[in-house]
C-alpha cells in the first residue's frame, strides 16, 4: 500500500473519530443515545423482561422451561444478532468501522433467515395454565420474568380490562386486560424495526438512484428527475393505505412500503452532492484511469457525499415511526402485535371515556423516540457541516 493511500485512510479515520467526539460532546445527543440504547435493550431482551411463560417450573418433580419452548424466531434472531454484533464490534477492532458495520448487518440477516427457517414455537398459547396450576398445586414451583405478563396475555382467568396503574399492573391494563407495561416493552420492537428497516430501504434506493443521476447528469439526469418528481407527487400516506387495504396489515410489509416511498429525499441530496463532486480532480483521475463505474460511484464519490444522507437518515427514522404511528392510530397497523400508537387508539373507550394511562405512557414513549432521533440528527449535522463550525460565537 502506498504512502498516499495510508495517509488517506488515516485522514478518514481521524475525521470519523472527530465527528463521533463532537456528536458525543452534545448533551442532547447523549440523552438521545441513552433513550435509543434503552429501546434496544427492551427490544432485544423483551421476552426475558416481560413474559408469562416461566423461565423454569417444576411439575411432579420434573423440570421444564416453557420460556425456551415458546421463544419465537424473532426472539431468537434478535438475541443472536445482538450477541453477534457485540462480538464483531469489540472483538474485530482491527477491521475498519464501516466494514464492521456491514459485517454486523450481514450477520443479523443470516441469523434472521436461520431463525425463521429453524425455530418453530407452538401457535396455541394458554397463559392461564401457569397461574391456575400454581393455585391448584399442580405446578410445584415456577420462576417468572420480572414482569410476569406477555403482551398478548389477557388474563382470562381473572379479567381486568382498563384497570388503572397499581401494584399488580404497574402501568395499568388495556381494554382487553393485557398489561400495558409489557406491551410498552414489546412495542419498542416495532418502533425500532420501522425506523431501521424503512430508513435503510430508502437509503439504499436513494443512493442507487441519486448516484446515477448525479454522475451522468445530462439527459439521463433530466429523465430520472422527471420520474422522481412524478413519484413525489403521489401522496405517500394514501399509497401506503392502498397497499395495506389490498395486501393486509402485515408489519413487515408496512416497514417495506414506508421505505419504498421515502427514497426520493435521499436521491435528491445525493444527486446534489455528486453533481458537485463530479468535477473534482480525484473523480476525473478515477475516470481517466479506467476504473469501473461501481468503483467510481461507491468507492470514491459516495464516501465524500454520504455525510448529508447520514443526517437525513436520523430524521427519516423519526418520520417512519410517525407514519407507522398514524397507521396504527387509525386502526390499520399490525394485527395482535403491541404497538405504541395502537395503544393510543385504545385510550378512547366506549362512550368517549378516556383511559388517561393508555394515552400518557405510549404518547410519552413516541415523543421521546422522535425527540431522540431529532437530537442525534441535529448533533450530527453540526459535527459534519464545516460552515456551522466556522461561525463566530
Amino acid at each position: 500500500m502506498s504512502e498516499s493511500s495510508i495517509d488517506t485512510i488515516h485522514k478518514e479515520q481521524a475525521y470519523s473519530a472527530r465527528v463521533v467526539r463532537e456528536v458525543l460532546s452534545s448533551l442532547g445527543a447523549r440523552l438521545g443515545l441513552v433513550w435509543i440504547v434503552l429501546m434496544i435493550i427492551c427490544a432485544v431482551f423483551a421476552p426475558l423482561i416481560s413474559n408469562t411463560h416461566p423461565y423454569l417450573m417444576i411439575v411432579a418433580g420434573e423440570f421444564s422451561s416453557p420460556f425456551l419452548k415458546y421463544l419465537t424466531w424473532i426472539d431468537v434472531a434478535l438475541l443472536c444478532s445482538f450477541l453477534g454484533a457485540i462480538i464483531i464490534w469489540f472483538g474485530l477492532k482491527s477491521i475498519e468501522g464501516w466494514k464492521r458495520l456491514l459485517l454486523m448487518v450481514l450477520v443479523s440477516l443470516l441469523m434472521s433467515i436461520l431463525s425463521a427457517w429453524s425455530v418453530s414455537s407452538p401457535r396455541a398459547v394458554i397463559y392461564d395454565q401457569y397461574r391456575m396450576g400454581l393455585e391448584s398445586g399442580k405446578i410445584q414451583s415456577a420462576y417468572f420474568a420480572p414482569i410476569p405478563y406477555s403482551p398478548t396475555d389477557r388474563s382470562r382467568d381473572n379479567p381486568a380490562p382498563l384497570q388503572p396503574p397499581g401494584a399488580k399492573h404497574l402501568l395499568g391494563t388495556d381494554e382487553d386486560g393485557a398489561d400495558v407495561l409489557s406491551r410498552m416493552i414489546h412495542g419498542s420492537r416495532i418502533a425500532l424495526g420501522i425506523g431501521l428497516v424503512a430508513t435503510f430501504t430508502s437509503l439504499f434506493l436513494g443512493i442507487l438512484y441519486g448516484g446515477v443521476m448525479g454522475f451522468y447528469s445530462g439527459w439521463i439526469d433530466i429523465l430520472m428527475m422527471r420520474f422522481l418528481e412524478i413519484f413525489e407527487s403521489i401522496p405517500s400516506l394514501f399509497l401506503i393505505l392502498t397497499v395495506v387495504a389490498f395486501f393486509g396489515r402485515n408489519i413487515y410489509l408496512i416497514m417495506l412500503i414506508i421505505g419504498l416511498t421515502g427514497w426520493p429525499g435521499y436521491a435528491r441530496f445525493l444527486r446534489a452532492e455528486f453533481l458537485k463532486l463530479r468535477q473534482q480532480d480525484f473523480v476525473q483521475a478515477a475516470e481517466a484511469s479506467g476504473l469501473p463505474l461501481s468503483s467510481i460511484l461507491f468507492r470514491h464519490m459516495l464516501p465524500n457525499g454520504i455525510a448529508p444522507l447520514l443526517v437525513l437518515s436520523s430524521f427519516g427514522m423519526a418520520s417512519a415511526i410517525l407514519v407507522e404511528a398514524t397507521l396504527s392510530f387509525l386502526g390499520l397497523g399490525a394485527i395482535d402485535q403491541p404497538s405504541w400508537a395502537a395503544m393510543l387508539n385504545q385510550a378512547v373507550g366506549p362512550g368517549g371515556s378516556i383511559a388517561i394511562w393508555m394515552a400518557t405512557f405510549p404518547g410519552i414513549a413516541i415523543f421521546f423516540t422522535l425527540f431522540a432521533y431529532t437530537l442525534i440528527g441535529e448533533a450530527l449535522r453540526d459535527a459534519i457541516d464545516p460552515r456551522l463550525q466556522q461561525q463566530p460565537n
